[in-house]
């Protein structure tokens, strides 16, 4: 109990320091008696530490972290670093000032490097001897430094003006702006810029610019609107840099998922006039004489030639000089001779299956090593680590609704190393984590049950390095970061259960019960709606669409992972492409329809929830569900798929989807399946209560959808709320407006089930 005590105190220091978040209350929380457990509500979740980046000192000895801190009352948020000591088991808050400071790692001489107020800083591991690194008037993003820590690449944005017009210089008030090309959007923003790795050398505790890595070109590094550090890759030696890029604007960008990872060789710098450093570029995943093929920019890339194998065939592997879709993430083996990326198969298809990619650096050659996870399983690779010895990647995959650990080694053997019903992250790996010398993973990890926690797992890679002789520990808990939340608060019981489809198959779904839960009663019962629309519904934790808050609220949950979700199979995956109407709705309803036949189950009481593809999902089963529902809520969703085609940013998405342009018909003169099965084409049998939510700066499915469809059921006479956020995107992310928004979605979804 003393741990528990002092994250209390902890806690209560931090929000000391920010501001009450107890000022703004939703509806009290009631608690069964004798229970001593209170049941969750919007502030609860806004309470909450959210944890970053861990880093662990590659002695096993100290681990850093950051922790994000919201505070309710200032609608803001700030990000501490702690350091904790693994062998006493005790935390130290090191930073305190008013800015955010996150990203902490840890440098070869065992001092920490962090990010705070857009600069680079260092410090000592107690948090003293704070010294900043660089001076670009808070530019930097991000960071990462070579690995002797004389260099170091900054992540900074620079101007960019391939779709938007330079502003006149004489009229600098002037908002309106001059688009020539596509992409002039994109995610949340109107794009004036792009991020660009600048290269430092480090010199006595000074950053000293030594150039612009992409210096000329218009182009992202990182690439928006989430890449991030990962995306950029120093070798062991410091000399080259590999990065990631999709080296195309305007309408190319916007058509293609096609990036590359370039090797970026630093000789030495030049003694000129210019001051720039002598290098070379390569491009690891095309010949250097490789040209873009020309395609048809309105319709899916599936049946293209971009994406032909060596000898025509669509959709084939392919060879060296065609790694058509993304391919991202690079990491240098330790032993510099090979580089690891994550690949994805076929252009203009941002959910195909992510295999990880290994290259002999001297020969060029390749080979995937995550083809099959062990019985024929295919899933995507979320993020990996090497080995010390350069013989073995750990990675993470889902698999059935979890997202576990596997390992492989250079030749494509796998071996799932943990079966755990939770989500794992890797964050990073230590060649000996005690004085017995055994290696651990440093990973995160969270559930629909548990927000993220760090732990260690340890493991036995044996001598001679066999894949299939490989085991793991259980995973260990070393953060705590929510525990006193957890100790005060009632969680319903999650359970996985198997139904049949319409079509004769198995679909997993995960239910989730109120606390307390008593079978003997009848309960209302949600239908979550995932997005992506081929996003897994694993074990994850939200801050919004949580499913336990929702259990807390009094309402069974059911979760189905629908035809179009990853981790459990391709054919699966790949069903809902060209056909967002068709079996991923039938499973749907045969999820709803499966648990309302349980005793406890209130069939008078159903309502359908959903977000992005889930939004569409929700919009389309309110015209086509046979007076099953009572209520329906649709946040940030496709209502008019004609509508969508024409507004979204990132055109290989429904180009993809879709097929192709709605003015393209077939033979008997019809458009694509996706278009003539709209949502919005089935207004005249919407006949249930309806809540559209939507953030107007939200440019990948534009706020006008929400709109449309409010109107609609407002002119057909329905009761329909729209909740619009100005100055939120896809997401909600400020305190106050996540609050407000979990207050309408509950007292809407109480005012007609229950």
């Amino acid at each position: 109990m003393k741990y528990l005590y002092k994250i209390i105190i902890l806690s209560s220091i931090i929000f000391g320091v920010m501001g009450t978040t107890q000022q703004i209350h939703s509806t009290p929380r009631p608690l069964r008696e004798g229970s001593g457990r209170l049941l969750m509500t919007p502030e609860d979740l806004w309470a909450m530490g959210r944890m970053g980046a861990v880093s662990m000192k590659a002695d096993g000895s100290q681990c850093v972290y950051a922790v994000s801190y919201y505070s309710v009352e200032k609608n803001n948020s700030r990000s501490v670093i702690f350091c904790k000591d693994m062998r006493s088991g005790q935390a130290v808050q090191l930073t305190a000032a008013d800015k955010s400071e996150s990203s902490a790692t840890y440098l070869p001489d065992g001092r920490i490097a962090f990010l705070s107020g857009g600069e680079v800083w260092t410090m000592a591991a107690d948090g003293t001897g704070r010294q900043q690194i660089t001076h670009t008037d808070g530019n930097v993003g991000d960071f990462l430094f070579s690995p002797d820590a004389t260099k170091l690449i900054c992540v900074q944005e620079v101007k960019q003006h391939t779709a938007i017009a330079e502003k006149e210089p004489d009229l600098p008030l002037a908002s309106g702006m001059v688009i020539n090309d596509l992409m002039y959007k994109h995610w949340d923003h109107y794009v004036t810029a792009a991020p660009h790795p600048f290269l430092y050398t480090i010199k006595e505790g000074t950053a000293t610019f030594v150039c612009d890595i992409l210096e000329g070109e218009p182009y992202e590094c990182p690439m928006e609107p989430f890449g991030g550090v990962e995306q950029l890759a120093w070798s062991p030696d410091g000399k080259q840099i590999a990065y990631t890029c999709r080296k195309k604007t305007g309408r190319n960008y916007a058509v293609s998922t096609d990036s590359d990872i370039f090797l970026w060789t630093v000789e030495a710098a030049m003694e000129g006039a210019d001051g720039q450093m002598c290098h070379e570029v390569v491009n690891l995943c095309k010949g250097q004489d490789y040209e873009d093929i020309p395609q048809d920019y309105t319709r899916s890339l599936e049946q293209q030639q971009v994406n032909a194998g060596p000898k025509g065939n669509i959709s084939g592997y392919g060879h060296r000089a065609l790694f058509a879709g993304y391919d991202d993430n690079p990491a240098f083996s330790p032993d510099g001779k090979y580089i690891a990326f994550r690949s994805m198969e076929r252009d203009g298809y941002e959910s195909d299956r992510t295999r990880l990619c290994v290259m002999e650096l001297a020969t060029g050659k390749y080979t995937f090593v995550t083809e099959d996870l062990g019985e024929g399983r295919q899933s995507g690779v979320e993020d990996y680590l090497w080995s010390p010895d350069s013989k073995l990647l750990y990675f993470t995959a889902v698999w059935h609704g979890r997202t576990n650990i596997y390992v492989a080694d250079l030749q494509g053997r796998v071996k799932q190393l943990t079966d755990d019903v939770c989500d794992y992250s890797l964050c990073d790996y230590v060649p000996a984590r005690d004085k017995k010398g055994v290696p651990a993973l440093i990973v995160k990890r969270h559930s629909l049950s548990q927000a993220d926690e760090a732990y260690f797992i340890e493991v036995n890679t044996n001598k001679k390095n066999l894949v299939a002789k490989m085991t793991a520990v259980p995973a260990q808990q070393f953060t705590h970061v929510n525990a006193a939340t957890y100790a005060r608060l009632a969680f319903g019981e999650v359970k996985e259960r198997w139904t049949k489809t319409t079509d004769g198959k198995e679909m997993l779904s995960w239910v989730v019960y109120p606390p307390h839960f008593d079978p003997a009663k009848k309960y209302p019962t949600l239908l979550f709606c995932e997005g992506g629309p081929q996003s897994p519904v694993s074990q994850f934790w939200s801050y919004r669409w949580n499913l336990q808050i929702m259990a807390a609220h009094g309402y069974i949950v059911v979760a189905p992972n629908r035809r179009g979700l990853p981790g459990f199979g391709m054919e699966w995956l790949e069903e809902i492409s060209g056909d967002y109407t068709g079996q991923c709705m039938q499973d749907l309803l045969a999820a709803i329809d499966d648990v309302a036949n349980e005793p406890y189950v209130d069939k008078d009481r159903l309502g359908a929830v959903g977000a992005s593809f889930g939004g569409f999902s929700v919009y389309w089963l309110a015209g086509n569900h046979d007076k099953r529902f009572k209520a329906f809520i649709a946040h940030d969703g496709i209502y008019n798929t004609l509508q969508q085609y024409v507004e979204t940013e990132e055109m290989w998405f429904p180009n993809w989807d879709m097929g192709a342009a709605p003015w393209y018909k077939n033979a008997e003169g019809q458009m694509q399946k996706a278009f003539e099965t709209s949502p919005h084409l089935y207004v005249q049998n919407w006949d249930t209560p309806i809540l559209c939510i939507h953030g107007q700066k939200d440019f990948r499915i534009e706020y006008t959808h929400a709109e449309s469809a409010f109107n609609a059921a407002r002119l057909r006479g329905l009761d329909a709320q729209l909740l619009l956020f100005p100055d939120e995107n896809h997401w909600v992310l400020k305190p106050q407006n996540g609050i407000l928004w979990q207050r309408t979605f509950f007292r809407f979804l109480d005012k007609y089930l229950k």
